[in-house]
Order: C-alpha cells, then structure tokens, then sequence
C-alpha cells in the first residue's frame, strides 16, 4: 500500500472541531470527518481569537471608497486592525501548511464569497469578495490549495484540491531532503500530474531540475516550489486530463488488444460526457500498468495523487469545470 505523507491543513474550527459560530452550533462537515485521518489540522476561529464570543452579534465587510473594514453594526466596533493583526500574526507562527479549509460566505473566513456593504446598516450588499482573514490567506499562500466547503462537494474541485494537498505535502519532504536526487525523483514521479494540469509549466520544471547553470541546490528548490504552486495554480480541463490519459495509453499500444482499446477510447467519452469519474479511467490504466509492469507508469502519482479512501463521487453539481 502506498505511504502518504501528512498534509498540514488550516481549517475554520466550526467544522466538526468546535461550536463556534457566530449562532453558537458546530457545522458537521463530512469531508473533514473523512479527511482528518490523513492530514494535520490546525483548527482556527478568526472571530473568537480577535475576542468576540459565542454566541455574537453579527459582523459585516464594508467598502467606502476603496477601503474595506470589518464592522459589527450593533457595537459600532471597527475590528478590522484586530482581524488583519491576528492574522499576520497566526499566519506567520505557522511552520508550514499545505492548503486551507474556511468557512464560505464568512466575513473573515470567505475566499471570494464574503458579502460587501457600503455601510454597516444598509441590508443590500454591494458586491462580494474574500473576508478579512482571508484577504491575507490568499495574500501569504496564494499557490497552496485553498478551498471553501461548500466548493469541496463538487467533485472535480475537490479531487483537485486532495491532488494538490498531496502534492505539496510530498514536496515537503523533498525540501527537507535537500538533495538532486529527491528533485529529479518528485518531478519523474509527478510528471503526468503536471502534464494534465500545466504542460508550459511542466517544461520549465523540468528545466530547473536540470539546473545547466550548477545553482546551489536550495537555490533551485526555491525556484522549483514558485513554478510548482504556478503549475498546479488553476484546477486542470477535462481536455487536458484526456491528453494525459492518452499519452499513458502509448505504453500499452503495441500490448493491447483492438478491443481492448477500444473500450479505453469509449471510457474517455464517457469520462469527456461527465458519465464516470476520472477514478474510473484511471483503474483500467492502473490494472496494465500491474498487468505489464511498466515500472515508470507504476512510480506516476497521477494514478493515485492522495489515499484511494478519500475517493468520493458525490458531487453537488455546482462550480462544475469542463
């Protein structure tokens, strides 16, 4: 059985970890119930840690002339100085982290849901945008893999979101090794991730793993991990999924079957068609990969990029990707 090592995972801790919200319940999340064998949490409530308690009167994002604040309407406080302290603060105590879990729609926690008012007692929002605390999320670790729960349950964003997890945690140890052989290994061993996810970023990967100029190799790891986080930055297209898939069908093409191929090739319509998960293409891969040893395609983290268990085709339908 494969090994995967620990993501380091910041999440909104009324997720499962505490009753916290402003209305004083705990929000049951089934995706981080499921996850939280495998990953480190690291549960945080942005609002509470500012001082604000449980229960609390509501708090809002408002925007006059450019400026945004955080204002709870009832007290008149303006908490926006506490929530961006606290979070530079929080933030820069971390030691590492590999992605983050927040609350959708909050005024701290909201990626790109967040209401906006023009004043703290107009009920009509005017737009929408991140809350405060992640404003600076997106600011420090714009390439980690950053997510909100209600995007989670469609299921390409959130396989997307378990591949990059993953993938960073892997580099992790890479960047604890420090070595050329680890680097030349992670970039072998990902190299049909980054071809379905970015393949202009591929190239320039694997030309900094060729370090022609004999850089210091923290030097080139540095330089590696910007062009990892730019490779994974957008989720990858069906279409370039399917590239993928067909370029690990070449290993086979002189050992299959006409038939055999053929139902490969209606497998990727089906897949293209929405009509089965990418799960479901990759175990017919993976049963020739074990059926003809093809050791290169067997070392391809692109068949198996987080723990099988946290496979789940329930998808909700929204924020679907082509």
């Amino acid at each position: 059985m494969k090994k995967f090592p620990k993501p380091v995972v910041v999440t909104s801790k009324c997720f499962e970890f505490d009753a916290c919200r402003y209305n004083g319940v705990m929000i049951p999340n089934n995706f981080v119930q499921k996850l939280e064998p495998f990953v480190k949490f690291v549960p945080i409530c942005p609002e509470v840690e500012i001082g604000l308690g449980v229960p609390r009167d509501i708090i809002r994002v408002v925007e006059k002339k450019g400026k945004r604040q955080l204002v709870q309407p009832t007290s008149g406080k303006e908490l926006s100085k506490k929530m961006y302290s606290f979070a530079d603060s929080f933030l820069q105590s971390l030691e590492t982290v590999d992605g983050f879990i927040l609350k959708s729609r909050s005024p701290s926690c909201g990626i790109k849901d967040a209401k906006i008012y023009s004043d703290s007692e107009n009920s009509s929002p005017i737009g929408r945008g991140p809350g405060l605390f992640a404003e600076k999320v997106l600011e420090k670790y714009p390439g980690v893999a950053i997510e909100d729960e209600g995007r989670l349950l469609n299921f390409t964003i959130r396989e997307s979101f378990l591949t990059k997890l993953f993938t960073f945690a892997r580099f992790r140890e890479v960047k604890k090794r420090k070595t050329a052989k680890s680097l030349v290994d992670f970039q072998s061993d990902n190299k049909l991730i980054f071809m379905s996810y970015n393949q202009t970023e591929m190239r320039v990967l694997g030309r900094i793993v060729g370090n022609k100029d004999k850089a210091p190799i923290e030097d080139v790891i540095s330089e590696y991990e910007t062009h990892l986080q730019t490779a994974l930055s957008n989720n990858p297209r069906k279409g370039t999924h399917i590239n993928t898939l067909m370029h690990a069908l070449g290993y086979f093409s002189k050992k299959l079957t006409s038939k055999e191929k053929a139902y490969f090739l209606d497998l990727l319509e089906n897949y293209r068609n929405h009509k089965i998960p990418l799960s479901a293409v990759l175990a017919v891969l993976q049963s020739w990969i074990i059926k003809y040893d093809e050791e290169y395609l067997a070392r391809q983290t692109f068949f198996e990029p987080y723990p099988s268990e946290l496979v789940e085709i329930s998808d909700s339908g929204k924020g679907r990707t082509t």
